[in-house]
């Protein structure tokens, strides 16, 4: 069994938040965020080349990774916005194995039209 490695979250704060429709029955449709996790600590991680290359050819950008304590509801449905205040499509959710606290890293790619935030 390999040792696990202890995890810091010590490069800043992220929200979580989910894309729904919040106007009221019978109005048209408006897409905006809702608070899904608040103040998650994370550390940043390295987009190596690899998956720089990977996420090129199948016309994405990773331009962050981050690695957050698990919580398994978020997904690739939803946005984060970390400390510098820019919003971030979740294109990827791992579970790295062998880090304590559980871990999860979050591939992400900045939005070019970023939604209210109320």
């Amino acid at each position: 069994m390999r040792k696990q490695k202890t995890q810091t979250f010590n490069d800043g704060i992220v929200n979580i938040y989910s894309v729904g429709n919040i106007a009221e029955i019978g109005n048209k449709p408006k897409e905006d965020l809702t608070l899904k996790a608040d103040s998650l600590r994370y550390e940043e991680r390295t987009v190596g080349m690899g998956r720089f290359w990977t996420a090129k050819q199948s016309q994405a950008q990773i331009d962050l990774i981050i690695r957050t304590p698990q919580r398994r509801e978020i997904s690739t449905q939803d946005i984060a916005i970390p400390i510098d205040g820019q919003q971030y499509k979740i294109k990827q959710v791992q579970y790295p194995p062998d880090v304590h606290p559980p871990s999860m890293d979050l591939s992400l790619e900045r939005l070019e039209a970023a939604y209210d935030i109320s």
